[in-house]
């Protein structure tokens, strides 16, 4: 398409949960709902059409090992793209993908700074990896160099437990997210466990990642203080193959992630059922690999939440909450189209007809 050019989607267009309309065009990059007078090279692209979709936790410019090139950062963006995502909360990077805002044709990232984590409790060369006299400094750094989030290590196996663990004390956690809080950003922590929830929600945490740990008596404090979950179940699914490779030398550890694995979807269906909100994100970067998003809100289906709000999970509710537009008049036009309902079956989203960023179709 030429700059001049206009795009007119047509068929049907999902910008909400009661918003459907039959078109929209794209003037100058942006959505507009009103044919423009005089327009003569429209290009008309026909399907159901959904605003860009969201991958709420997602890591660019991180491999199994830890920071990866310029290169492999680039491929795993476009991956992302080329799946329709085109909004991601990057939960916590080692790499420094700044260059990537000024990028037109790659998905726009929210960032979360680097992970903290104690010493020793995390994957090596992903976080800064601290003590708790340390935590209120590392995450007021963060906040500053993020885009409105910090990320912490809320649990993780600690050796001489033989199992997971909290990683902080309630003291420290609750200053750091006052700090936080004080300089405009969130907070979100990894949480795998259920002892590390309740210090952390109290201490005015605003998101757990995987949250597998949600128990029947943490529910009603999540559904209280507003405090979203972001499941990962793509991640989850790897649970069984971690506890037997873990099996020998850490069996309490093996023997409780198989029961976090074992109950996910009733966690994600009671979260949801008490009206958590929940998000969708796949953890790609690391050892997953991108462009996971169709699957992940297919997981969300298998939880038992309904296709339209697994959909809103990962396109306009989430957009809302991570305070980025959808496909409101005047917004910019990043958007995926698909040749079928996808409210009538979530897996036509690993098939994307078009996907246009900034107004442009992705060729």
């Amino acid at each position: 398409m030429s700059d001049g050019a206009v795009l007119h989607v047509k068929g049907r267009v999902l910008a909400g949960p009661d918003d459907v309309r039959d078109e929209l065009w794209v003037v100058g990059g942006r959505v507009c709902y009103d044919r423009p007078a005089g327009a003569r090279d429209i290009t008309t692209v026909e399907g159901w059409a959904l605003p860009g979709l969201v991958d709420a936790h997602c890591h660019v410019g991180l491999g199994a090992e830890g920071p990866v090139d310029t290169d492999t950062a680039e491929k795993q963006a476009l991956t992302d793209r080329e799946t329709g995502t085109l909004l991601i909360r990057d939960a916590g990077s080692p790499s420094d993908t700044r260059w990537i805002d000024d990028r037109d044709d790659l998905p726009k990232i929210i960032r979360a700074g680097r992970h903290i984590a104690r010493t020793r409790r995390y994957l090596r060369n992903y976080a800064w990896e601290i003590e708790p006299d340390d935590l209120v400094a590392h995450v007021a750094r963060e906040a500053r160099r993020g885009d409105g989030w910090v990320k912490l290590v809320g649990d993780w196996i600690d050796r001489d437990l033989g199992d997971l663990a909290p990683c902080w004390p309630r003291e420290a956690v609750e200053a750091a997210i006052a700090e936080a809080h004080r300089l405009g950003a969130r907070v979100t922590a990894h949480c795998f466990a259920e002892n590390s929830l309740r210090d952390l929600v109290e201490a005015g945490i605003d998101c757990i990642e995987h949250a597998t740990g949600l128990t029947e008596d943490l529910i009603p404090l999540f559904a209280e203080r507003g405090v979203a979950i972001v499941p990962t179940l793509v991640n989850i699914a790897t649970f069984p193959r971690l506890a037997d490779g873990g099996e020998k030398k850490f069996p309490r550890w093996s023997a409780h992630m198989r029961r976090l694995h074992e109950r996910r979807y009733d966690t994600v269906r009671a979260a949801y059922d008490a009206g958590i909100p929940v998000f969708v994100g796949t953890d790609a970067g690391g050892t997953l690999p991108h462009g996971l998003v169709a699957e992940e809100v297919a997981e969300l289906v298998a939880a038992g939440i309904p296709p339209t709000d697994a959909l809103a999970a990962t396109s306009w509710a989430a957009r809302a909450w991570l305070g980025r537009p959808g496909l409101e008049e005047g917004a910019p036009a990043d958007l995926v189209v698909y040749e079928t309902d996808p409210r009538a079956d979530v897996r036509v989203l690993a098939a994307p007809r078009r996907v246009v960023l900034n107004g442009r179709v992705v060729e």
